[in-house]
């Protein structure tokens, strides 16, 4: 008599099979995304925590790199943790202005409206918007103008205080952008990956000043407008909160991932001395969606 449950039974067993060959160990994900970005002139550095299972990469995350406007979501966590504390609301009505003080000297300078990624906001100086437009444009559009309003009213030794108590502790906020005396003097906000893993996760896990506080900023987050790495190449379905950087030779990504079945990872993608920043963005973007597929793996 023919066996009707042998060939069903088969392809069962063989399925099980591929799927133990296609999944990757974390190491061998390691491995892979080293052999990825060692085809890309410059450095990087990497830092992954699915925050369901624990599993966590890292990928010379001690590095010390230029933040670039990463350091801007260290002065979004100072905001509402101020406002938590009552010293300040994001409904205060702040008056734009483009003035600001080195910390070198305390000199003034101004910023370039073409050197900043938001320009609109150059047409209201002398105007009022609310703190929280502030925010909302120094995340999702960059602004510098915004985020020189901000720090100044927040205090940059306080942002370092923050990141201090939250476990960040190699990460520099010195001050906001384009203070051309402190960047000769080589007094820049630096950052590592394991930092921006660590206060992310701190986000995602509703600990960053608290829960409510971690809802709204990861809302601000979700709408982050530049999109060209970590989104870049993964499904539709996928929403991320994150913030970039960039200067010249420095590409940097640094999120949450939501996947549609509810479970978060937090990436976090950074470079400098990019010779080609197209290239560097290109295999960073492949490197998120390495670490989506290990993720979803078997799913």
């Amino acid at each position: 008599m023919r066996n009707t449950l042998a060939f069903p039974l088969l392809i069962f067993i063989s399925s099980i099979l591929v799927s133990c060959q296609t999944t990757m160990t974390p190491d061998q994900l390691k491995q892979s995304i080293s052999e990825r970005l060692d085809q890309t002139e410059g450095k990087f550095a990497v830092a992954f925590k699915d925050l369901s299972t624990g599993t966590t990469l890292l990928l010379h995350a001690d590095s010390s790199f230029h933040a670039a406007s990463t350091m801007k979501t260290p002065v979004l966590i100072e905001v509402y943790k101020q406002a938590a504390a009552g010293k300040l609301s994001l409904s205060d009505s702040i008056l734009l202005k483009n003035e600001f003080h080195s910390i070198v000297d305390s000199s003034l300078f101004s910023l370039n409206p073409e050197d900043d990624s938001e320009k609109q906001l150059y047409d209201m100086i002398g105007t009022k918007r609310t703190l929280y437009d502030l925010v909302y444009d120094m995340i999702i559009m960059s602004s510098n103008l915004a985020t020189n309003i901000v720090i100044e009213m927040v205090g940059a030794p306080n942002v370092m205080e923050t990141m201090r108590s939250m476990g960040a502790n190699k990460m520099q906020v010195l001050r906001g952008v384009e203070d051309s005396k402190a960047y000769q003097q080589g007094l820049n906000n630096t950052t590592t990956a394991a930092d921006q893993l660590l206060i992310f996760e701190q986000i995602a896990l509703g600990k960053a000043v608290d829960s409510a506080s971690s809802a709204a900023m990861t809302r601000i987050l979700l709408d982050q407008q530049f999109n060209e790495v970590i989104p870049a190449r993964l499904p539709a379905g996928v929403k991320v909160a994150h913030k970039t950087g960039n200067i010249t030779g420095v590409q940097h990504d640094c999120g949450i991932v939501f996947l549609p079945d509810g479970r978060q990872y937090v990436l976090v993608l950074l470079s400098k001395q990019l010779k080609d920043e197209k290239a560097g963005i290109a295999a960073m973007a492949e490197v998120s969606e390495m670490i989506y597929k290990f993720v979803t793996a078997g799913q």
